[in-house]
């Protein structure tokens, strides 16, 4: 199972994380935002729906994402966009969408300021 992990680090853990994987250690996927506020952002309500319907599905066309999630189809292009540009979703060289994990996991800390 294909699962990647989307949270908030700063640029040091990142850099951590890819010095440690330059040495082979195996770090898994991850998709990380610098801030809470960006994460929310990207990641607002409809487009969690988006990606849920595409866990683990197949590449398919923006108006199957559309039908799928019973929305516009502008609207999802407007959202796919957002997700592509986030690095969340890519295109394939038939133009087609796919979010390529069968699971998402969030992992990020609240503390008191």
């Amino acid at each position: 199972m294909r699962t990647v992990t989307l949270g908030i680090a700063s640029r040091e853990s990142v850099g951590k994380r890819f010095l440690e994987a330059s040495t082979g250690s195996p770090q898994g996927t991850f998709i990380s935002f610098d801030s809470p506020e960006r994460l929310f952002k990207v990641l607002s309500g409809k487009r969690w729906h988006l990606l849920k319907v595409m866990t683990g599905s197949a590449p398919i066309s923006i108006r199957e994402a559309a039908r799928r999630v019973g929305r516009d189809v502008k609207a999802v292009y407007a959202d796919v966009q957002v997700l592509l540009n986030a690095g969340i979703l890519y295109k394939t060289g038939e133009g087609r969408i796919v979010f390529p994990f069968d699971a998402i996991h969030v992992d990020f800390m609240l503390k008191a300021a």
